[in-house]
């Protein structure tokens, strides 16, 4: 299990924390991790005792309350105080999706006033809860979430809220969300670790392997920074504009994409004509490949 010492959550020695240690060698052997973290579940044994369908349907009732809770905050102003403790008790019984929502309003202030602690101490309940099990597919981008939002927190850390800052924790929460849930949102988080040295040593390798994972799925961020790599390595300046022609062009007005936009008008001031060429016709033959 992952526990808990100091406000903080540290990794463990039991199955997932074993497992998690065992990831430091970072992609080396990806394929053959994702193989083991495809399998599907096995399926509930027929034969199993009575107490654990009982325990099964228990779970599920939980899970239709925490939804009914979670539905009422979404839908009235007007009780938002009991539909908010409706979600604590769910959460304090056990019940992960409460915990990930009370998470996500106090992270975002979303009907609540923005709270980095509570945000933190739900966040760390799913983790320490799918430690060592699988959640369900229903609950597998909840979970991620969970793992990506804490590692967020550990990484930067939040002085105000008592959250020191702890970026070698945060590398195993990227690097399980990564790898076990594939998530490009962890993928690039960790890539920019390794590229710039956060809680792990700089390993340029490292970081364009999870990197080119998130870009290939899209990741604006991770379109832009691996560009950004591959166009000032001058050996690879064409597909490097282009993948940050491509994450320009995804990106919006909003001030968080405006990196985006300053390190592409960087590199195509400083592109040659042959460069921008080059880079236009990758961008349309990514497009097409894409369609």
């Amino acid at each position: 299990m992952l526990r808990r010492r100091e406000g903080q959550i540290l990794g463990g020695g039991e199955h997932r924390g074993a497992l998690i240690a065992r990831l430091g060698a970072g992609v080396l052997g990806f394929a053959a991790l994702l193989a083991v973290f495809s399998a599907p579940a096995p399926a509930l044994d027929s034969a199993e005792p009575l107490a654990k369908v009982s325990s099964a349907a228990d779970s599920a009732k939980s899970q239709r309350d925490a939804r009914a809770a979670t539905r009422e905050v979404s839908e009235s102003s007007r009780d938002a105080n009991v539909s908010i403790e409706s979600l604590r008790h769910a959460a304090d019984g056990g019940e992960p999706l409460a915990a990930w929502r009370l998470a996500r309003m106090y992270a975002d202030g979303d009907g609540v006033a923005r709270d980095d602690r509570k945000a933190f101490d739900y966040f760390s309940k799913i983790v320490d809860r799918f430690a060592n099990d699988d959640p369900s597919p229903g609950e597998r981008f909840m979970v991620s979430n969970a793992f990506i939002a804490l590692g967020a927190y550990l990484r930067d850390g939040a002085p105000d809220a008592g959250i020191g800052a702890d970026p070698e924790r945060a590398i195993d929460l990227f690097r399980y969300a990564a790898t076990f849930f594939r998530s490009a949102d962890a993928q690039y988080s960790l890539g920019r670790m390794y590229l710039d040295g956060v809680g792990v040593k700089k390993d340029a390798r490292q970081a364009m392997s999870w990197l080119g994972l998130a870009a290939r799925k899209g990741h604006t961020g991770a379109q832009a920074l691996m560009g950004q790599v591959m166009f000032e390595g001058s050996a690879e300046r064409p597909r490097g504009l282009m993948y940050l022609s491509l994450a320009r062009a995804a990106a919006g007005d909003h001030p968080a994409d405006k990196w985006i936009v300053e390190m592409h008008q960087k590199a195509l001031a400083s592109a040659s004509e042959a460069d921008r060429k080059a880079a236009d016709g990758m961008v349309e033959s990514y497009l097409k490949r894409r369609d």
